[in-house]
């Protein structure tokens, strides 16, 4: 029987190093209408007391690497939740790149089979990958994944409309990421040696 491919590791701790900060980013937009609608979209967004008090808690770094380009109407909505999130606490930083530049990290990253993005990736301290999120919260993922099974993208489509219509404030993004952020501060890498002796 073939074997599938043995893909090499990735250097996350290169790969955040050589994305871009927030500002950067924006400022990257391909078009000036999507700066003004992505800066529109942080401005707008408030996380809840609940989410400011968790990550204000974090003591431990988290590095997240978020796969995200302009012009995807996915990616205006919620990097921006992701980053006003990460603001909130200095020990989370964010680094942005792009799917282009990096095909062989996106090829890994695939949803329901698909490309899409956002796709942010957390990871300890350590650089360590603990989870990631996208390209929306699970509940629209679950309801492009049925769409594609009933040959029915469209319809799919008009649906996570009508969810998005109906959470303005984009909570289910912000509960999902807020976790992902905790899982990774809370990530603690057990040394090779101690690993062996049990």
């Amino acid at each position: 029987m073939p074997q599938p491919p043995i893909l090499p590791l990735i250097d996350w701790r290169s790969l955040f190093a050589a994305g871009l900060a927030w500002r950067p980013w924006v400022d990257s937009a391909e078009k000036p209408e999507h700066r003004t609608e992505i800066l529109g979209s942080f401005g707008g967004f408030h996380p809840l007391p609940e989410s400011v008090a968790r990550l204000t808690a974090l003591r431990k770094p988290v590095h997240i690497v978020a796969i995200a380009e302009s012009w995807c109407g996915d990616v205006r909505r919620h990097v921006p939740v992701l980053q006003k999130l990460a603001d909130i606490n200095p020990q989370v930083q964010v680094r942005y790149i792009t799917r282009q530049q990096n095909l062989d990290v996106f090829a890994r990253l695939l949803t329901n089979g698909g490309e899409a993005i956002p796709k942010a990736v957390f990871l300890s301290a350590d650089f360590v990958e603990t989870g990631n999120w996208g390209p929306m919260p699970e509940v629209g993922r679950r309801v492009i994944a049925q769409g594609k099974a009933a040959n029915d993208i469209p319809g799919a489509r008009k649906i996570v409309a009508a969810q998005y219509a109906a959470d303005i404030h984009r909570r289910g993004a912000e509960a999902e990421i807020v976790d992902r952020i905790v899982i990774a501060a809370t990530e603690s890498v057990v040394p090779a040696a101690a690993g062996a002796a049990s």
